[in-house]
């Protein structure tokens, strides 16, 4: 079991391990680690890491065909200022997946990394 000092990782499916690690590390703040390109990389944002594993990697290969696809499932990170990382994203050329949400917790938008893995981009109601 990890110990709770640990840092929590997720591991994303990716078509390309160099694009996805260019994605998190320009746009999102995450930091690269470790990488072994173009099977996998390893990049991480405070207590998440997150496994970039491309088609060669073993981690892509344990996956079961028909559970391979982008799903419902996906990081999120809290941000201070919606509004601006939306127009500093969109500035970039990135896209959304659907459009802004606002519920009584707060707000959020869904980003999508290259290989079609979602991102929710959320700012807690103050």
């Amino acid at each position: 079991m990890t110990a709770p000092e640990q840092l929590a990782s997720v591991r994303y499916v990716v078509d390309d391990v160099q694009a996805a690690v260019d994605f998190y590390t320009t746009h999102l703040g995450f930091s690269l680690r470790m990488s072994a390109a173009p099977a996998f990389a390893d990049v991480v944002r405070g207590p998440l890491r997150l496994l970039l594993s491309g088609p060669a990697s073993s981690g892509a290969r344990a996956t079961p065909a028909d559970a391979a696809t982008a799903g419902r499932n996906r990081i999120h990170l809290v941000v201070d200022d919606l509004d601006d990382e939306i127009g500093r994203l969109r500035a970039a050329g990135l896209s959304f997946r659907g459009e802004l949400v606002t519920g009584p917790g707060g707000r959020q938008i869904l980003l999508t990394d290259p290989a079609g893995n979602l991102v929710e981009l959320f700012q807690p109601a103050r």
